[in-house]
């Protein structure tokens, strides 16, 4: 339920300006906003709960706090490069430090061995250690992860296709030799031509999961992933990723846009929708509800930075709709269950970041593609933020977040809040059976792989999300944890448009639309969105042009025929 309305804004400007009505406040939402401020857009941004972030969520409880979303501080230069087009910078604005080890790594089959630390340009070393003769197979790995992760940004990732002759520069058709079966195998197969060992595969393969998928459905291209962390490394910003939320909030609100929280939006107007035969049409405005009623917001134009699904199903009128069948065909990507735990005492066998791996990994995946129950141990990532930034617990303490990915099935429910009171436990709210035992049996994980027997005693706040918390929350399609997964059906020129095809003045940000997953994906999908309406308006003007040069020619044959 939402609060009273909270609005913020910066200080007028753009008065004579376009309108634009941004929906969502999580990262594509707020990054949107700002750049069509700064291009002189009057940007009012929508945001239905009470705080800003979207899917990356903040909660505190007796001391601790947590991030409950995003935790991988990775592309610096893409978040960095938003904040310059806003007039600052990443380094002004946030308290950037590197992590050492990026992360650590258990694996089930050798848990009688020390966990894995990977070190940011130390990997050919490690994978030397774990395989002998792979560590010069992984330099040449990373070099071409580092070749297709350039081609991306340069080619791929900063468009909206809207010119497929674009695909046909120099450097693509240059490319294509080793970037087409990339695109058509398997991350999990080029990965294990190169190397044996499963905790090297297991490593260069889970990168797929923040793609929404697995080793075995991500495309070969996806190695660029392990470019990003074995060689540019991992950050962390102190706050976590709640104060990257705030620190763009303030460059919005500085660029003029109208904050509101507490105010969803049941409707998006197009002009004649009920009257047309065909389905297109121009966007008019937005109807919002606050505090129980509803008003209208004209807009020239409207950026749905909401779940892409959620806007075409239920926001649109139904002559724009699109068919629920349509999505039938779609991969949501995977679900999760989450667990956010205060612990008194440390926790030194824990990372920064923490992965934990099982053995059967085709099970695993398997498991969640097919939409069944989890296996009593399953792969695990633990955040410990405690362990850099000191704010985030009590003096001694830890603060833990446990992601579990899991099916996108909203019936496993919702998570819970419980808080140590004695010997017992003062239920805040009650998780659904589901969502409760997989937490559960992630701590009991945990504890046994990690070595701390005692983990559940020191546990003294705890909450837990599931899948069904994504579907209400942020109307998240079938419970989804990060948007339709990065298969080659959903990749690229092949995942949906930033325009929509049918409603003139409509534009989508986000994950669910190109280019795709991510913190930094949703960022970039901003600017794709501001192009698009610069190219708009371009067209426009150059049309007005014409028809202005048109008039003026009729003008003149008129009066030469007046004269003769």
């Amino acid at each position: 339920m939402s609060a009273a309305p909270n609005v913020a804004s910066g200080a007028a400007a753009h008065d004579d300006g376009p309108r634009a009505v941004v929906i969502g406040g999580g990262f594509a939402g707020l990054a949107t906003a700002g750049l069509l401020a700064r291009d002189g857009h009057r940007v009012t941004l929508l945001e239905r709960n009470d705080g800003l972030g979207g899917r990356s969520g903040r909660w505190s409880a007796e001391g601790f706090a947590f991030d409950t979303g995003p935790s991988w501080y990775l592309m610096p230069e893409v978040i960095d490069r938003w904040f310059r087009l806003m007039g600052a910078s990443a380094a002004e604005r946030l308290d950037l430090h590197r992590l050492d080890p990026g992360y650590r790594v258990y694996f089930e089959e050798h848990l009688d061995a020390p966990p894995v630390d990977v070190r940011t340009g130390h990997a050919e070393e490690l994978v030397e250690s774990l395989e002998p003769g792979a560590g010069e197979r992984l330099r040449a790995y990373l070099d071409s992860a580092g070749r297709v992760y350039e081609l991306a940004k340069e080619h791929f990732l900063y468009t909206d296709f809207r010119r497929p002759a674009d695909l046909a520069r120099p450097a693509v058709l240059r490319a294509l030799p080793s970037l087409g079966p990339q695109l058509l195998g398997g991350l999990r197969a080029h990965v294990a031509a190169r190397f044996r060992d499963p905790r090297i595969r297991q490593i260069l393969g889970y990168p797929a999961v923040f793609l929404g998928t697995s080793p075995d459905r991500a495309p070969a291209m996806y190695h660029l992933m392990s470019h990003l962390d074995l060689r540019d490394g991992v950050q962390y910003p102190i706050g976590g990723f709640a104060a990257l939320v705030d620190a763009m909030a303030d460059l919005v609100r500085e660029a003029g846009v109208e904050v509101v929280t507490g105010a969803e939006a049941t409707r998006i107007e197009v002009e004649d929708a009920a009257r047309r035969r065909r389905r297109r049409g121009r966007v008019t405005g937005v109807v919002v509800r606050q505090g129980g009623t509803e008003r209208r917001l004209p807009a020239d134009t409207v950026v749905a930075a909401a779940d892409l699904h959620h806007v075409q199903t239920a926001l649109l009128p139904p002559a724009q709709r699109v068919a629920e069948s349509a999505w039938d065909r779609r991969d949501p990507g995977p679900s999760g269950v989450l667990v956010c735990v205060g612990v008194r005492g440390a926790l030194p066998q824990l990372a920064h970041h923490t992965l934990l791996f099982t053995a059967d990994w085709e099970d695993n995946f398997g498991r969640i593609e097919r939409g069944e129950d989890l296996a009593a141990d399953t792969s695990i990532y633990v955040s410990r933020t405690s362990a850099t930034d000191p704010g985030v617990a009590p003096d001694g303490d830890e603060s833990l977040f446990v992601l579990v990915p899991a099916p996108a099935e909203p019936g496993w429910g919702r998570g819970g809040i419980r808080v140590r009171e004695g010997d017992g436990w003062r239920v805040e709210r009650e998780g659904d059976a589901q969502v409760e035992a997989v937490a559960d049996r992630a701590l009991d994980q945990l504890a046994r792989w990690a070595g701390i027997e005692d983990l559940h005693e020191r546990i003294v706040v705890r909450r837990t999300i599931g899948p069904g918390d994504f579907a209400a929350d942020v109307h998240a399609w079938r419970g989804s944890m990060l948007g339709p997964g990065h298969t080659l059906a959903q990749s690229a020129m092949f995942r949906p448009s930033v325009r929509d095809a049918d409603v003139a003045g409509l534009l989508y940000a986000g994950s669910s639309v190109r280019p795709g997953i991510g913190v930094p994906m949703c960022l970039i999908s901003a600017e794709v969105v501001r192009e698009e309406l610069r190219h708009a308006a371009r067209r426009d003007a150059l049309r007005a042009q014409r028809r202005g040069r048109s008039q003026d020619d009729d003008g003149a044959r008129r009066g030469r025929v007046a004269a003769s």
